[in-house]
């Protein structure tokens, strides 16, 4: 269950598991093994070579509902694990979530008819495509940007703000297919698999609200202190 207080470093490690267990992804995307018995968070940031002031912020977001991190609480050493754990993220959602939430609309899909399965497929797919072209432009132009920043180089064919500006919502249209779910197919077929598909988006929807502040309160303010310490103002 979780509590009303923000994480320390002085709590074991175990206790932030016990307190929610959502932070299970969190320790798979920074890569913490399980299995560490009674360490605290601050010996196995220490282990991990990760900054406890950055594990604890994202743990804290993704716990805490109205968590306002602080950037400047972190260095630009954090960056690269940042980029890490982003990166784990995508993979996560590509490999797991979105195959997961394909299938279960496939099997949905059996159960309507041919005008209801068109819009769905065609929703679905649409989404799709957005997230896929979305994770693709940070992966290839986002992220290889600000490592070209960390090894000191100062390319001027990119700034950080682009990608604040046209950081799209992800989360948008994910709602807008959990609202036809909910709101417009026919309530005469079998539920069951309704329901799975409804608590597949909540999941991916809450996932990726957390992972868009991360990118927004965390790595762009860090990327854009990286950018003046470069002298691009």
């Amino acid at each position: 269950m979780k509590s009303n207080t923000l994480y320390s470093e002085k709590m074991k490690a175990a206790e932030l598991i016990s307190a929610d267990w959502n932070l299970l992804s969190i320790f798979e995307r920074l890569n913490i093994k399980l299995g560490f018995g009674e360490a605290t968070v601050a010996e196995i940031c220490t282990r991990y070579n990760l900054s406890p002031e950055l594990f604890l912020m994202i743990c804290n977001i993704y716990s805490f509902e109205n968590y306002q991190p602080e950037a400047n609480m972190l260095k630009k050493e954090d960056l690269p694990h940042i980029l890490s754990y982003l990166r784990a993220a995508h993979k996560h959602y590509m490999a797991n979530s979105f195959p997961r939430l394909h299938d279960h609309i496939h099997i949905m899909m059996e159960e309507y008819e041919d005008t209801n399965r068109y819009i769905l497929n065609k929703f679905y797919d649409d989404y799709d495509s957005e997230i896929k072209k979305h994770f693709e432009y940070e992966e290839l132009s986002v992220f290889p940007y600000i490592e070209s920043l960390l090894d000191g180089k100062n390319e001027k064919i990119y700034t950080i703000k682009k990608f604040e500006d046209n950081h799209t919502n992800v989360e948008e249209k994910l709602n807008d297919l959990k609202n036809i779910i909910i709101k417009y197919l026919p309530g005469t077929y079998t539920s069951s698999i309704r329901i799975k598909v409804l608590n597949e988006i909540f999941k991916i929807e809450s996932d990726l609200k957390k992972h868009t502040m991360v990118e927004n309160k965390i790595l762009i303010p860090l990327v854009t202190n990286l950018e003046n310490s470069h002298g691009r103002k």
